[in-house]
């Protein structure tokens, strides 16, 4: 245990739970988190911020934000205090991380930036650029690598807080207990959705992995550090594959940092393109296209904003009607997700004993141990215990419309995993220096994303999708068959 409070990798595991489990305690009648603030779409500002629940609805928005960064503010400098960091610095320093990347997210949320197609009657605006909330993590990245390229004193300044790995490793965590509530939500769903979402994961990643892995290898002479985390960046779930793998190869910090900011920009231009595309050529297979989606559109959010705009698109089909349609993406989408740990026990093998074992070593399963990412434990560890919580006791989860006990309070812990997940993206920017990035390659990064995500990936996804969703419609009534 002292040694895990010495490490980003231990804290962001021993956080992580903690949040969850003070999360679960609305099961015993105790809302923990329904003070934190809620960011909502907007067209007015006034309505931007409230409590995550409505419990707490005489707390004003920026008194429930001030809570937030207060809370924050003290779980991550007993942190500092465990990692040995200068705590005054570390909390002005953190201050400034939380309040420019929140302003980040608040920005993102601006209905013309964010509200997608089906949700522009609702906040009275014509047009909208549709990207969602997670708009906020490009506002972030670009805040961050102003300040990063153009304000090195204020970058190193910022350095003490600008912790992205400890912050994207708690999210993760958290990232487990919220698929948890989710795959139990999904139980209703048809088993053949369910098999064929399976089946269609396998299938991708046998493909997917290997051949960006190959491009970048062989076309583009990137070393092994650098292909083997931009494969699962772009094949199993972006940020969050892309950090897990670095951590499980012991790759430098800068090698997930920029795979990353590369992932956030292409997910946005997927969810842009990809529902447009679903509905043009697609309109007679809502299922081949919702499948799509969660094959294809690397981030949470973005894959989930994505089915939802190819449901509305497709709104005179019953499997939208039903909203089956979006269920098959968040289910497809979450067999992704569990995918990372999977991927990152095995690379951690296989890098230990074949790629850096040395001749006549054995086994070391110790070094094996010692590699893979503890924070993946965190997640598997989540979504077990939550996943067994929820199928034993459904009436705790509810639905989303009327939500249980334990899903009210892991969505309001889930609250702070967007809350992590921006202040990474901003503490990326503030690292990310282009002329080192540049040096490292940056150019060719992009040119190989490109290259396999438009090449094969999104089209090796379709085919995927067809292969095991076409022909397969909705039940013509709700609990048909």
């Amino acid at each position: 245990m002292r040694a895990w409070l010495r490490t980003e990798d231990g804290l962001a595991f021993l956080i992580g739970v903690a949040l969850t489990a003070s999360g679960a305690l609305p099961l015993l009648g105790v809302d923990a988190f329904g003070w934190v603030v809620k960011t909502n779409v907007w067209v007015d500002a006034a309505t931007a911020l409230s409590p995550a629940s409505k419990a707490f609805a005489p707390l004003s928005g920026l008194v429930s934000l001030f809570l937030t960064y207060l809370f924050l503010l003290i779980v991550l400098s007993l942190g500092a205090w465990s990692l040995r960091l200068n705590l005054t610095r570390f909390a002005l320093a953190l201050t400034v991380v939380f309040g420019v990347s929140y302003l980040c997210w608040l920005i993102g949320h601006n209905a013309y930036i964010a509200a997608t197609p089906d949700q522009r009657e609702k906040f009275g605006i014509g047009q909208s650029l549709g990207m969602t909330g997670e708009a906020g993590f490009i506002v972030a990245l670009v805040a961050g690598l102003v300040i990063g390229n153009f304000f090195p004193a204020a970058a190193r300044w910022l350095s003490e807080a600008a912790r992205p790995e400890w912050f994207i490793k708690t999210a993760i965590i958290i990232l487990g207990a919220s698929l948890g509530i989710k795959a139990a939500g999904a139980t209703h769903l048809v088993g053949t959705i369910l098999f064929r979402g399976l089946a269609a994961i396998v299938e991708a990643y046998l493909i997917y992995w290997a051949l960006v892995y190959l491009v970048a290898r062989r076309f583009f002479g990137f070393s092994r550090e650098w292909a083997a985390p931009l494969a699962s960046g772009i094949c199993i779930c972006g940020v969050s594959a892309a950090i897990t793998t670095g951590a499980a190869i012991r790759a430098r910090p800068i090698v997930p940092v920029m795979v990353s900011s590369l992932v956030v920009v292409f997910s946005v231009v997927e969810l842009i393109l990809l529902p447009l595309a679903a509905r043009t050529f697609l309109y007679n297979e809502p299922m081949v296209a919702a499948a799509w989606m969660g094959l294809a559109v690397k981030t949470d959010g973005a894959a989930i904003s994505s089915g939802a705009v190819t449901q509305a698109l497709f709104a005179s089909a019953p499997a939208a009607d039903q909203g089956l349609m979006l269920l098959t993406t968040t289910t497809v989408k979450v067999f992704i997700d569990l995918f990372i740990g999977i991927w990152a026990l095995v690379l951690a093998v296989v890098w230990t004993y074949a790629i850096e074992r040395k001749p006549g070593q054995s086994l070391p399963l110790a070094d094996i141990w010692h590699r893979f990412p503890k924070f993946v434990l965190g997640y598997f560890l989540l979504f077990g215990v939550i996943l067994a919580a929820a199928s034993g006791w459904p009436s705790a989860v509810g639905t989303d419309k009327a939500p249980g006990p334990l899903r009210a309070g892991i969505a309001e812990v889930d609250l702070f995993r967007s809350y992590f997940f921006v202040m990474t993206f901003f503490s990326i920017g503030v690292a990310s220096n282009f002329k080192k990035l540049w040096a490292e390659g940056l150019a060719k990064l992009a040119a190989v994303y490109v290259l396999c995500l438009f090449g094969f990936i999104i089209w090796i996804g379709l085919a995927i999708s067809w292969l095991f969703f076409h022909g397969y419609f909705a039940p013509p009534t709700p609990g048909g068959v």
